[in-house]
């Protein structure tokens, strides 16, 4: 039968449920089909619409659906593409009760919490993981045990393990171990409320992750044990490490694996060999290269996440240390940007949409394009490049209509076929599309193939009318859709490195397959750094 592992948190959020969940995933995904399920307490259908400062990064699946950051983390541990219907929230819920009340699905009866909700939820769990032949489905519960919005999710839980039985589904509790200042002594009382919290909604955990910066000590393990009712090998320290990538080893080192097999009669026996070899490659490197990130969600790293984590990605495979300088573009002009980017071996605009910063990065784009400093644009970083191209190269009065609707020479502009449509969502490009690349281009070179498939995010594209007045000035469109109607890639050749993606490629790195148009930034600074150095 199919199990079913159940992640929650308590104390307070940000704790890391979602990098806990990808670990328990990563152990488990050598021996077995692990299919993780996110499910979020609000009510929008999707964080599509979310201020990134808010609530983070939009990560995007290859179906297109606009997703929470967390499944991020489980493509990258897991090794697995998901899909939009992993992830469950409130939203979703309501509306399609809303849906099938108003379809007479329910024979006039009173349509409550519960049960309607809570089946619901419960068959839309079961239903994934019969969808995809899953061995374990693991399932993680956003939010707080005690929050008003996930309540729903945990009677559903509750009502899984009595349909399923205890030998199919198990309860992981993320909790909180402080050391206040002054006592300088590890207090297990939040995770014995947090745990109380949660034995009040029927659910009993069988293991519990408490976060702490420094390893639980046995006295407190045997407290922690007592009080919620586990065994001392239950308790699993969830301990602060510099790099996300460490957690599945120190869960290993401390008997998780162990205590889920026994718990649900599996048999993993995970090898974490060559993931060890590229953290340790990680922490060995010496060599320090400066990339400059560029935008306007710099006040939260979580905002570009992703990004953040595909310059991680290639630390390993170039035996670098990569520092990031984080530039505020709504605070950067002509005369600054010298400053700003001094020391900087390499430059990232990334993603973004509205107006706020968007000088500020035309400007440091020119500055790379002319300094040649090795850049990376990444969509919108696409988008202002051809703006900073057409205007300081090509001399027109060039913008995007995103912009300036009235622009004399759109350059950017919005495909016809969407300026009809009014559903924000409905205009957007997204998810994963095809890419045919030039095959002496720079792109090429470094993805080694002709046809590549990278994730999309945007409603506006480098206007067809200026394809070939653009390369008549000398920049080189080295990728396009197969229809030959949207530009794709961009690069310069008289450049050390200057490349940008209509793309997000962040979104498929990996550890052990970093993003190749990532890699080549942190190689093409490497090589300046080194020979800056000279």
């Amino acid at each position: 039968m199919t199990k079913y592992i159940v992640v929650t948190g308590g104390v307070l959020s940000g704790l890391g449920k979602g990098i806990a969940a990808a670990s328990i995933g990563q152990l488990f995904s050598q021996d077995y089909k692990v299919v993780p399920i996110k499910c979020d307490g609000y009510l929008n259908v999707d964080p599509g619409t979310m201020n990134p400062v808010e609530h983070g990064e939009v990560f995007v699946l290859e179906d297109g659906t606009e997703v929470d950051m967390d499944f991020g983390h489980y493509e990258r541990f897991i090794n697995t593409s998901c899909t939009g219907r992993q992830n469950l929230t409130m939203g979703k819920v309501f509306h399609e009760l809303y849906l099938r009340e108003r379809e007479g699905d329910y024979l006039g009866k009173t349509v409550q919490f519960v049960p309607h909700a809570t089946n619901y939820i419960l068959n839309w769990w079961k239903g994934i993981g019969e969808e995809q032949e899953a061995d374990i489905v693991l399932i993680e519960i956003g939010g707080t045990v005690g929050d008003m919005e996930n309540e729903l999710y945990l009677e559903a839980a509750r009502r899984l393990q009595a349909k399923e039985g205890k030998e199919n589904v198990m309860f992981v509790h993320l909790t909180y171990v402080p050391i206040p200042a002054g006592v300088n002594e590890q207090k297990s009382k939040p995770t014995q409320q947090s745990v109380s919290l949660l034995m009040q909604r029927g659910i009993y955990p069988d293991i519990l992750l408490p976060r702490c910066s420094e390893m639980v000590t046995p006295a407190i393990k045997r407290k922690i044990a007592m009080f919620c009712n586990v065994s001392e090998q239950a308790v699993i320290s969830a301990i602060d490490v510099d790099s996300v990538y460490k957690i599945p080893l120190v869960f290993q080192e401390q008997g998780l694996v162990e205590q889920i097999n026994v718990r649900l009669q599996l048999y993993a026996r995970p090898d974490l060999s060559e993931w060890e070899k590229l953290i340790d490659a990680q922490e060995e490197a010496v060599k320090e290269i400066t990339i400059a990130l560029c935008g306007k969600y710099t006040a939260l790293e979580d905002s570009y996440a992703s990004v953040v984590e595909a310059l991680k990605h290639c630390e390993a495979h170039e035996k670098v240390h990569v520092v990031i300088k984080w530039v505020d573009t709504e605070h950067i002009d002509e005369e600054s940007i010298a400053a700003e980017l001094k020391g900087v071996q390499g430059v990232i605009v990334p993603g973004g949409f509205g107006s706020r910063g968007i000088e500020g990065k035309i400007e440091v784009i020119r500055y790379c394009r002319e300094q040649k400093i090795p850049y990376l644009g990444l969509c919108y970083g696409l988008q202002l490049a051809v703006v900073e191209f057409a205007r300081h190269v090509m001399g027109l009065d060039a913008h995007t209509t995103e912009i300036d609707a009235d622009t004399p020479e759109p350059i950017i502009d919005i495909l016809p076929d969407k300026k009809d449509l009014h559903n924000l969502g409905g205009t957007l490009r997204l998810g994963a599309y095809p890419a045919l690349l030039e095959k002496n281009s720079l792109a090429f070179s470094l993805y080694q193939q002709a046809e590549v498939s990278e994730r999309h995010r945007h409603r506006y594209e480098v206007n067809p009318a200026y394809h070939s007045l653009l390369e008549k000035y000398g920049l080189t469109i080295s990728g396009k859709s197969p229809d030959g109607r949207l530009v794709e890639f961009i690069e310069l050749s008289d450049h050390p490195y200057f490349i940008a993606t209509q793309a997000h490629p962040e979104l498929k790195s990996s550890l052990l397959h970093p993003a190749p148009l990532f890699q080549g930034l942190v190689k093409a600074a490497k090589d300046i750094s080194e020979k800056t150095l000279k």
